[in-house]
């Protein structure tokens, strides 16, 4: 099976920071993945997320309004599976 790994943001630089962070954890998890970066506002709204960078793993947000720690990324995607 493959993880749906979104972000959501507008591109800004914390937003490629959470990008970098989740695909290099979900590598050292050896998951299956790909990555979306959603940056439409409207499409971010539809999830609930008031604030960005937001992380959404199999379309359910794990965090929002924050970078998280390099191993809080992988802990949250683990426990997201």
């Amino acid at each position: 099976m493959t993880v749906k790994i979104q972000i959501l943001g507008t591109g800004c630089p914390k937003c490629k920071k959470l990008a970098e962070l989740a695909e290099a954890a979900a590598k050292e998890l050896g998951l299956d993945y790909s990555v979306e970066k959603v940056t439409d506002i409207s499409e971010i709204m539809e999830f609930g997320v008031a604030g960005t960078p937001g992380l959404v793993v199999n379309d359910k947000v794990v965090s929002a309004g924050r970078i998280p720690t390099p191993l809080a990324v992988k802990r949250l995607i683990s426990e997201a599976l």
